[in-house]
């Protein structure tokens, strides 16, 4: 029992290590690398809860642990990455007039605080979320580097490059952290598919998307997320 007791908070600090290393790889400008670290801690934040329930082990301590590895996996590396990513492409006149500019990258780090530190005490959120989870932000987020590097798109090109573009994705992340939308939740609890339909065309179309477009699918999967989730919302209103 009391090595069952402590395997959850060892997979959670394990995905605290592969955020601390994404940091690094970060700092060098390796997005891909980071990327990828970045996904191998979201991977481990799944596998912490879900062996906390199969132990019968679930602790404050654990719940306290898993928002703090959060922090900084799914929160200080997607700012850094975007602070990153407007000093690369900051123009000489936003560098010589508005040096603060690529700072406010980090906006996505204390909106991901908020958000985490509200999850914990939001009772509302056990079975679905409400507001943009921040995985799903630091994925769309460390996503947007590889976009750049692999696309051909002139458009996509400039708008990547633009930091008047990627400030308004740290304020749209901010505020979609902790925005008042539910979101449905990818948890399928009965084999049926009259009760998971919205769960099987999401991952039925995510999937596509993924096959089809690589990197450009992920951040495109989100705001599906995003909207499928507002939509499912307006449906059971009326």
């Amino acid at each position: 029992m009391t090595i069952k007791k402590h395997i959850p908070n060892i997979i959670t600090l394990l995905n605290l290590f592969c955020g601390c290393i994404a940091l690094v790889f970060a700092f060098n400008e390796q997005f891909e690398t980071a990327f990828y670290f970045v996904c191998l801690g979201i991977f481990l934040d799944f596998f912490d809860g879900f062996f906390a329930r199969l132990f019968n082990v679930t602790s404050p301590l654990g719940l306290q642990l898993d928002s703090l590895a959060d922090m900084v996996t799914s929160g200080v590396v997607p700012a850094l990455v975007l602070f990153q990513m407007m000093i690369s492409h900051s123009s000489t006149a936003v560098a010589g007039h508005l040096q603060f500019f690529p700072y406010l990258g980090f906006l996505v780090a204390l909106g991901s605080c908020y958000r985490l530190a509200n999850f914990n005490i939001d009772t509302r959120q056990t079975d679905s979320f409400i507001g943009l989870p921040t995985p799903a932000n630091a994925l769309f987020i460390l996503s947007l580097p590889l976009v750049l590097k692999y696309t051909d798109s002139l458009i996509i090109m400039e708008l990547l490059t633009n930091q008047w573009f990627l400030l308004g994705i740290a304020l749209l992340s901010a505020y979609m952290l902790n925005a008042e939308i539910p979101l449905f939740s990818l948890k399928i609890k009965k084999f049926s598919f009259k009760e998971n339909t919205l769960q099987i065309v999401f991952l039925t179309v995510s999937l596509l998307l993924v096959i089809f477009l690589q990197y450009l699918a992920i951040p495109l999967v989100i705001i599906f997320y995003v909207l499928l989730s507002v939509v499912n919302n307006k449906m059971l209103k009326k």
